[in-house]
């Protein structure tokens, strides 16, 4: 997002907007892998590997199918997408997403393998692996960036590709490892994986809800997207920042949570309810106290980041006044809101947390989004 923000402030929201549906679509896939995950940790739980193998196997193929399926849909509805949710942004910023929207796209199917086979190897109680992977990818993406951008100079679609060259990357070298290294379940030729129809249904029993609420409430955050792009360019460029900040924040709280649904599922698995209930009270409790720690940390590094983007006097200062809200309020209510959700997943019960997320988030994030910015114009601190 820096990088980009060099190129200019119509490329940076372009890009913003672009990665809000982006995300939509990856918190589809998580969820579908954290379905199989959490299918293959309850196998590995009553030590069953043929049983984790198969259903491995079927989060392979529902996730490749799933993503081909809907790559070909916003392949063709593109324009059509982007008009529909981003439609009264200025006519730069929307050539730009354009431009990104068009290349990142043919990254889906294979974001969509990568996090099942992470999956796969965490519900083996393996998360090193899939972290090397990520973190040396993410690397070549930078490096990527900056050779398209500022040497090559494409643009955004410069910055589109070098996401999509890399999670290729990623994707490849993950398959290569899950087929030649013993984990405790074994995959076999990737060609001669067949679906299985009862397993498919156990893994989205649990994936298609979770993937609802996880893109319910990305979809909520696209609809206040659209109310952003109203605010103007000044707005969209500073909310860019802060949703790359404030998602950063998540993560480490977020992995805990991703640690809990194999630590639950195994417990589940192999029938020891009370130390599955044990370990989603104290995994929360870190996960607060992580938190705590990561906001204020991100906070501190806010204005150096303003700096480093560019942003004038004005972006900076409301940029740094709705960080610090968040800062404020998000270590006493995100643990509780997300990390307990995992446990409750890892014993199949998803129903309750999409209930609650669906309700939550059409009432109070795009309720009260649309009242306090399209109604009484409270503007980026109103959302």
């Amino acid at each position: 997002t820096m990088m980009v923000t060099r190129v200019g402030s119509a490329a940076v929201s372009g890009v913003a907007l672009v990665d809000s549906i982006n995300k939509l679509v990856l918190f589809l896939f998580t969820a579908i892998s954290t379905g199989g995950c959490i299918i293959c940790a309850q196998f590995l739980g009553r030590r069953d590997t043929r049983g984790a193998s198969e259903a491995a196997g079927q989060v392979l193929l529902s996730s490749a199918a799933i993503s081909i399926f809907l790559t070909g849909i916003c392949l063709a509805l593109r324009t059509q997408i982007l008009t529909l949710v981003f439609g009264s942004v200025e006519p730069a910023v929307m050539e730009a997403a354009m431009d990104y929207f068009l290349v990142t796209i043919f990254s889906f199917p294979v974001t969509a393998v990568f996090n099942a086979c992470a999956a796969i190897y965490r519900a083996a109680g393996n998360s090193r692996l899939p972290m090397i992977i990520s973190a040396s990818c993410n690397l070549l993406n930078i490096a990527g960036n900056y050779l398209l951008l500022f040497v090559i100079h494409m643009g955004v679609a410069g910055a589109g590709l070098a996401t999509t060259v890399s999670m290729a990357l990623a994707c490849m070298i993950i398959m290569i490892c899950l087929q030649r290294q013993d984990i405790g379940l074994q995959i076999g030729n990737y060609l001669k994986l067949r679906p299985n129809l009862p397993v498919i249904v156990r893994v989205l029993k649990i994936g298609i809800p979770t993937g609802v609420e996880n893109s319910m409430f990305q979809f909520g955050k696209l609809v206040v997207q659209s109310t952003v792009a109203t605010l103007g360019t000044m707005a969209i460029a500073s909310n860019a920042i802060i949703t790359s900040l404030e998602f950063f924040s998540s993560m480490p709280s977020q992995a805990v949570g991703i640690g809990l649904v194999t630590v639950a599922g195994q417990c589940i698995g192999a029938g020891r309810t009370d130390e599955a209930e044990y370990y989603i009270r104290k995994l929360t409790r870190w996960a607060a106290a992580i938190l705590v720690a990561v906001v204020w940390a991100i906070y501190a590094i806010s204005l150096p980041v303003c700096h480093l983007a560019g942003f004038d006097e004005e972006t900076m200062r409301l940029t740094m006044q709705v960080m610090l809200v968040i800062s404020i309020v998000k270590p006493f209510l995100w643990p509780v809101a997300f990390t307990p959700q995992n446990g409750m997943r890892a014993a199949g019960d998803v129903n309750f947390s999409m209930i609650t997320a669906v309700i939550s988030m059409w009432v109070f994030r795009v309720g009260l989004t649309t009242v306090l910015c399209r109604f009484l114009g409270v503007g980026l601190v109103g959302i």
